[in-house]
């Protein structure tokens, strides 16, 4: 039997933070309890939160392609990519993988397959320190989503796939201007080029979105796969989502569609970089007015790791009404309830130690020291 004894903590449990201490059995949380401890290590009034869950990153990418034509080694990418996330206080993440290239990057479906062996290569030799599952990134609107998607025929790690479509005048970006600040940059096309670009991309999305999206779901749902949908604006949105058994919104781009979600049973997840920014990048709805309303259940770090737990602070400490247990919930109980992993995300007796030490300081919540199922991991 190995314990651990974490005493002189502000504990966040679900419903309030008490000053005490805990012990870890095990791997397991065994028990928590107010007031000082003899022994144990000491954590200095820190706060000890549960270990973040992560559901939609597309980090990994950034590692594997840092530049226009560079590759990096896979293995040595997702260890990167997992060194950051853990130093975040993340100890759960699904890790978004692109199944359907439509012109973004250029990196392949292919590619993709090869990070996610990467991935599951380093999970069984014992290199990684979060603990790590894949979520597939289906865009819905390009012609090989189908033929990207059965590369991933029964792989287990598989628990999570999102349905999108980042077309012209869909969903994200309804507004074309919009969408031509956004793509037109990174693509580096002429005006001319990005317009047929466009007139392309359109095409594409009237002949594959439907059947595509019928394809995924039908499959995800027979292989027991949660589904989530993506970017939705209106209430006719959300009820395709809901036909499709859809569990988590992601990122809706409107209050409506979001209270829509809600309603019909749905998790709704925002960006803690939204939050963290004061705003969406692309003109949207912000997380902080859905926190505000109600609606917002998840926070996901999408582009930049820290800002899950940076997020999580700030929506505590600025949006009346929630405080910090409420808000660190939002990171870790409800992305774990979302998914079916009932056995982490809050702090609790028989759930595992996935632990986050934190000291607030200037502002940032600076993490101190991460344990995922009782062993130090940062």
């Amino acid at each position: 039997m190995h314990e651990t004894v974490l005493k002189n903590a502000r504990i966040v449990l679900a419903d309030e933070v008490i000053e005490g201490n805990l012990v870890v059995r095990d791997g397991r949380i065994a028990e928590i309890a107010a007031g000082p401890a003899r022994t144990g290590e000491d954590l200095e009034g820190d706060y000890l939160i549960p270990g973040l869950v992560e559901l939609h990153t597309d980090h990994l990418e950034r590692h594997y392609a840092p530049r226009p034509k560079v590759r990096w080694h896979p293995v040595a990418s997702v260890l990167a990519h997992d060194a950051q996330i853990a130093t975040s206080g993340i100890t759960t993440v699904f890790d978004a993988l692109r199944v359907g290239m439509d012109g973004e990057g250029d990196v392949q479906t292919q590619e993709m397959r090869s990070l996610a062996d990467a991935i599951e290569e380093s999970a069984a030799a014992g290199r990684l320190r979060a603990e790590h599952f894949l979520h597939l990134r289906c865009e819905v609107s390009v012609p090989d989503c189908l033929s990207g998607f059965a590369l991933f025929d029964g792989d287990d790690y598989v628990k999570l796939a999102s349905l999108m479509d980042h077309s012209p005048g869909q969903r994200q970006f309804t507004d074309l201007q919009s969408y031509a600040v956004y793509y037109q940059a990174k693509t580096k096309l002429s005006d001319d080029a990005f317009r047929l670009y466009c007139a392309r991309r359109q095409e594409e999305s009237q002949q594959n979105s439907a059947p595509n999206r019928r394809a995924v779901s039908a499959a995800c749902q027979e292989r027991g796969i949660i589904l989530a949908s993506h970017d939705d604006a209106t209430p006719e949105h959300v009820d395709e989502a809901a036909m499709d058994g859809v569990r988590v919104a992601e990122f809706p781009t409107t209050a409506a569609a979001a209270k829509a979600s809600k309603a019909a049973g749905m998790a709704v997840l925002m960006g803690a970089p939204n939050l963290v920014r004061g705003g969406s990048h692309s003109g949207n709805v912000s997380a902080r007015e859905l926190a505000e309303n109600g609606s917002l259940d998840i926070l996901s770090s999408d582009y930049v790791p820290f800002s899950l737990i940076q997020a999580a602070f700030l929506l505590g400490e600025t949006v009346e009404g929630i405080g910090l247990p409420r808000a660190i919930a939002k990171v870790s109980r409800n992305p774990a309830a979302a998914v079916g992993l009932d056995d982490r995300g809050v702090i609790e007796e028989g759930r595992r130690a996935d632990l986050v030490r934190v000291r607030p300081d200037g502002g940032v919540p600076v993490v101190r020291t991460v344990w995922r199922q009782g062993a130090r991991v940062a």
